[in-house]
């Protein structure tokens, strides 16, 4: 059985993240999404989400190529994730592109980078919707 990994915060579920969950199950038998738990968004990222941890685990729960959600409460844990889980291939969006290939070195897991769907992103969502409430407002 071929063990994928992944990780995100999954904000505003969308069809770029679909996409991506998709491909990456593609590439074994069984997936794991970590999930970036709200302290962590914060304290690391100076990110708030839309919706809070319990509601995008929910959400990914439901996804037919997810087959196992975790928190993700560091950056540091992810070869520790790696050995625990058992996982050959670790997946991540190409805006990520080098910044773990460290893991490879640390563990026996593979590290690819898929292409993001380009014309979708929380932060393009986020900022659509912004524009959309100001003229919305303005009229």
């Amino acid at each position: 059985m071929k063990r994928i990994i992944t990780y995100g915060t999954f904000d505003m579920l969308h069809y770029g993240h679909i996409n991506l969950l998709k491909r990456a199950r593609e590439m074994g038998d069984y997936l794991v999404v970590a999930l970036s738990t709200d302290e962590f968004n914060w304290n690391s990222k100076q990110k708030k989400t839309y919706f809070s941890f319990e509601k995008r685990k929910q959400l990914l729960e439901s996804i037919r190529y997810v087959d196992l959600v975790i928190p993700e409460e560091s950056w540091e844990q992810k070869a520790t994730d790696v050995d625990k889980y058992d996982i050959d291939t670790l997946v991540m969006g190409d805006d990520w592109e080098g910044k773990f290939d460290d893991i490879s070195e640390k563990t026996n897991a593979e590290v690819v980078y898929l292409k993001r769907t380009p014309e979708i992103s929380t932060t393009r969502i986020k900022q659509d919707l912004k524009t959309f409430n100001v003229v919305k407002d303005n009229k």
